[in-house]
């Protein structure tokens, strides 16, 4: 079974009445977390989209490259995103149904936030209303303000990513921390280590950008202390 074809099985428990937060119990565990990590960037990205007020195709777009959906697919992905956006519940209440499930896996909340990093500049621009719901939701993700500020330096192009941000240390660190920073994110982003997390195969190709990303931030902080 396709994980479209379970994402489809959990809209229509949805469309029938089922609340989200029932959903997502039945998602807690793998492979079904792969399920719930799909409906939860294109439900968030949805309600996003509501923030500034605007739905563009490149938004659209941004999601179908996050998760590869085939043209067969789509059907289903925009009904999760139509229905997040018809939904009444706010924002909020979404994110901590979702922090709720995910409990204090704090890679996975990271893996959600650069997904929804992607979607946000599809349309090459940061509305402020964008930066204070992505900041909000990191806030109830539970994630430190230095991972939201790494994100932020990465996806961002309002000026030259900071490459002590990227990767989460003070340019006062010692360099032998700065290297254990680098390893241990280059480890997390790894795609064996994403799919354990509940990042479906089709969005694993993020790690492709952050770990181009990391890789340069390091070089750079190594050139540096040459």
């Amino acid at each position: 079974m396709s994980i479209w074809t379970r994402i489809s099985d959990a809209i229509s428990a949805l469309a029938s009445g089922d609340s989200l937060a029932s959903v997502f119990e039945k998602l807690r565990t793998p492979p079904e977390r792969s399920v719930a990590f799909t409906i939860a960037v294109i439900a968030l990205a949805a309600k996003m989209a509501k923030a500034d007020g605007l739905v563009t195709r490149d938004e659209v777009t941004a999601i179908r490259e996050v998760f590869q959906i085939a043209q067969e697919d789509e059907p289903g992905a925009a009904r999760v995103f139509n229905l997040a956006r018809q939904d009444v519940a706010g924002f909020e209440d979404y994110a901590r149904k979702i922090r709720a499930m995910f409990g204090d896996s704090d890679g996975c909340f990271c893996d959600l936030m650069e997904g929804l990093f992607h979607i946000a500049m599809a349309d090459g621009t940061y509305h402020p209303a964008e930066d204070a719901f992505l900041q909000r939701v990191s806030e109830i993700f539970g994630l430190p303000e230095a991972d939201f500020r790494s994100l932020r330096s990465r996806f961002v192009p309002d000026a030259a990513p900071d490459p002590y941000a990227i990767l989460g240390v003070s340019p006062d660190a010692d360099l032998a921390d700065i290297r254990a920073a680098w390893k241990r994110l280059i480890r997390e982003s790894h795609p064996d280590a994403m799919m354990a997390r509940g990042v479906p195969e089709e969005a694993v190709k993020m790690a492709e950008r952050r770990m181009v990303d990391i890789n340069r931030a390091w070089e750079e902080i190594q050139g540096a202390h040459v």
